[in-house]
């Protein structure tokens, strides 16, 4: 099922345990946030509003609240000595959708729990015979640093010389 809702006078297309940026709205991470302006619902059948869906709302965890990269506006008059630099960060808020419901449903007051992961499997070991033979070629890289080191140089050409060897 997903939906399509509206805030920060963007339109957002999400669906179940989606994680989104949007601009910042208040909540502290950690609380649930509906939105109320859904502007289509869709899964089986699709729904769309007119301008909104009735009774439909988006229900999202706030994960974090931060700001985004820098941004410089300079701008500079030639010839006039007039140079203006200004930056600015946007804020931003990390979203997890966590349901989206229809008929005027309520959504939880705490976010569901999340599975627990499962630990990477590690790596079998090998036994010292077998590690010859699954020994891997060295690497472009591997062949740089022993040229660095002072494997095979390349061949230099002589000096050039002067007007007064040439005319020997």
């Amino acid at each position: 099922m997903f939906a399509v809702f509206k805030t920060g006078g963007k339109q957002y297309r999400v669906a179940a345990e989606d994680v989104l940026k949007v601009d910042k709205i208040e909540g502290e991470p950690g609380a649930v946030v509906e939105f109320g302006e859904v502007l289509a619902v869709g899964g089986e059948s699709v729904t769309l509003g007119a301008p909104t869906v009735a009774g439909a709302t988006v229900a999202a965890e706030v994960l974090d609240q931060g700001r985004g990269g820098k941004i410089i506006a300079f701008k500079k008059r030639r010839r006039k000595n007039s140079r203006r630099k200004r930056g600015h960060r946007q804020e931003f808020t990390l979203l997890r959708i966590t349901e989206i419901l229809t008929d005027g449903q309520k959504p939880s007051k705490t976010p569901p729990p999340r599975p627990k992961r499962a630990p990477a499997p590690k790596p079998a070991e090998v036994s010292p015979a077998g590690e010859e033979a699954t020994e891997k070629p060295p690497t472009a890289s591997a062949k740089a640093k022993g040229r660095a080191k002072g494997g095979a140089a390349k061949a230099k050409k002589p000096a050039a010389q002067g007007k007064s060897a040439q005319a020997r």
